[in-house]
Order: structure tokens, then C-alpha cells, then sequence
């Protein structure tokens, strides 16, 4: 059976990431977007990782261009954006797909092991998936789902 440990993911760096490096970690993996009226989430999701990272928590950004074309931005676009705007130190991944056949085997994973309200696919950016210390998936939040109301789910993780 497999579990996120399983997955590698591309850097906004370039760099071939294995998500086993996460391993112990409690996770709060995200689709993202620089265009979206949910862009102002980056700073709920940095306070996240700013009150939680250091007891073992980590947000994970994967830009997405798939819902309105809000993220057309390359890597260094991407990741420029983040910074100067949000200050986001979590790590963000290059641009994926999250629905459809070219959607990236991590969000398959994902989609198959928590559906949403309206079935599996995910339907905008910035849909949460919580993952605890094992990595099993164990909350899936839609888009309007604030990073701030998820920090007694994540603290009963920690």
C-alpha cells in the first residue's frame, strides 16, 4: 500500500524531492495559486508553519494552474511571488496538476485516500490535505476552509 512517504516532488529549486524527508512530520499540503481571492491564505498558512514548525509541522505549497489559470507564473515567478509578498519559508514545489490524467501521482494518492464533498477531485486551489506523523491522510479542507480554523486539528496531531 502506498503513503505519501512513497512520492517525490520538483522543487520551485529544480531539486527531486522525496517526501519520505517529511517522515515523522505532521503536514498540511496544499494547492496553491498567486492569482486566486484565496492568495491571501499564504499568510495564514505561514503563520502555520511559524507557530507549529518547530514542534514538527510543515506546510507544503504546490502551485497549481489548473482552476482559472491563476498560477502562470514559472518557478521563479512562483517562488519570487511567495517571498516578497507572503515571506512563506515552507517549502514550495513546482507547478503540478492536481485533476485529470496528468495530475501528479502524489495528488492522486491524495484524492483517493479523503474525498471531498463532491467526490474525489479537487475543485480549486487551495484545498488542504492534513497528514499526520505516520502519513496517513487524515483531513481534507475545502477551499474557503481558513489555515487559522485548522490549528486545533494540527495541535491534536503535534
Amino acid at each position: 500500500m502506498a503513503s505519501i512517504y512513497d512520492f517525490n516532488a520538483k522543487s520551485l529549486a529544480g531539486e527531486d524531492t522525496p517526501l519520505k524527508r517529511f517522515e515523522g512530520t505532521v503536514l498540511l499540503i496544499v494547492n496553491t495559486a498567486s492569482a486566486c481571492g484565496f492568495t491571501p491564505q499564504y499568510k495564514g498558512l505561514e503563520a502555520l508553519q511559524q507557530s507549529f514548525g518547530a514542534r514538527g509541522f510543515s506546510v507544503l505549497g504546490f502551485p497549481c494552474n489548473q482552476f482559472g489559470r491563476q498560477e502562470p507564473g514559472n518557478a521563479a515567478e512562483i517562488g519570487q511571488f511567495c517571498s516578497s509578498n507572503y515571506a512563506v519559508s515552507f517549502p514550495m514545489f513546482d507547478k503540478i496538476d492536481v485533476n485529470g490524467e496528468n495530475a501528479h501521482p502524489l495528488y492522486k494518492y491524495l484524492r483517493g485516500e479523503k474525498s471531498g464533498l463532491l467526490g474525489s477531485s479537487i475543485k480549486w486551489n487551495f484545498t488542504k490535505f492534513l497528514i499526520d506523523r505516520s502519513g496517513k491522510v487524515v483531513g481534507r479542507y475545502a477551499p474557503t476552509t481558513t489555515p487559522e480554523s485548522l490549528t486545533k486539528d494540527i495541535e491534536a496531531l503535534l
